[in-house]
């Protein structure tokens, strides 16, 4: 059972260098690539201002983020260390929101989320997409995933529809006809007394006799003619 966490922040601007804040943090679980209800979702007080251009794009005033608890305080950091606990991180461009993380965490003495932990569906996207544009939008318009909810940038309906996104880049809903979490699927299969094998190590004996092979030949020879197309590409 994969467990994996689409996370996404929004800021008082670019850089944290700057000085510049975190001021949204959400996060979606996933398992197996498909969300399972949890998430973590904080709006967090800056200490400082909003450049006018961020503000532009997520919507949200420091007006609107009075009284909401700092990133240090224990319902903000803690609480996101203990969600996303030892799981990978995947975020789209996700140098900036592993810059803005782990600054924060260094910003209250805890320790960075390693570089080995996080993956980036940008550059899958680019892989996939060579030259085309692949900002969330145009990932999720390409997809066919609808944005009707979407207004403006927000960290929580941005990591629900990267977790559609990356369920496509990954392979899309064709990985399996069922897409259930492989935990549930134990269950079930426990619940019913149905045992799981595993992948057979070899193909079956073929159990067709030689009378009825030549029966089925010769139908076909009188019956589809040359309609039989897979006769061809042999």
């Amino acid at each position: 059972m994969a467990r994996e966490i689409i996370l996404d922040v929004e800021t008082t601007g670019l850089d944290p260098r700057s000085g510049h804040r975190v001021i949204e943090l959400a996060c979606v679980e996933l398992v197996d690539f498909m969300p399972t209800g949890a998430h973590f979702h904080q709006l967090i007080h800056p200490e400082r201002d909003i450049d006018p251009d961020a503000e532009r794009v997520h919507g949200i005033s420091l007006a609107q983020l009075e009284g909401k608890p700092r990133f240090g305080e224990p319902q903000v950091v803690d609480a996101f260390l203990a969600f996303v606990g030892e799981a990978s991180l995947i975020a789209h461009n996700a140098p900036f929101d592993r810059g803005f993380i782990n600054w924060e965490l260094g910003l209250t003495g805890n320790r960075e989320i390693p570089e080995t932990r996080w993956i980036d569906t940008l550059p899958m996207a680019r892989r996939r997409f060579p030259g085309a544009y692949n900002s969330l939008d145009a990932l999720c318009k390409r997809f066919r995933i609808s944005l009707a909810d979407r207004e403006k940038h927000g960290a929580l309906i941005d990591c629900r529809l990267l977790a559609q996104v990356y369920l496509e880049l990954s392979g899309g809903k064709e990985r399996a006809l069922d897409l259930s979490p492989a935990q549930n699927k134990a269950q079930t299969r426990a619940a019913s007394g149905t045992a799981d094998y595993g992948a057979r190590p070899r193909a079956l004996t073929p159990r067709l006799t030689a009378d009825e092979q030549a029966a089925h030949e010769a139908f076909v020879a009188s019956a589809l003619k040359d309609g039989a197309f897979w006769m061809k590409a042999l």
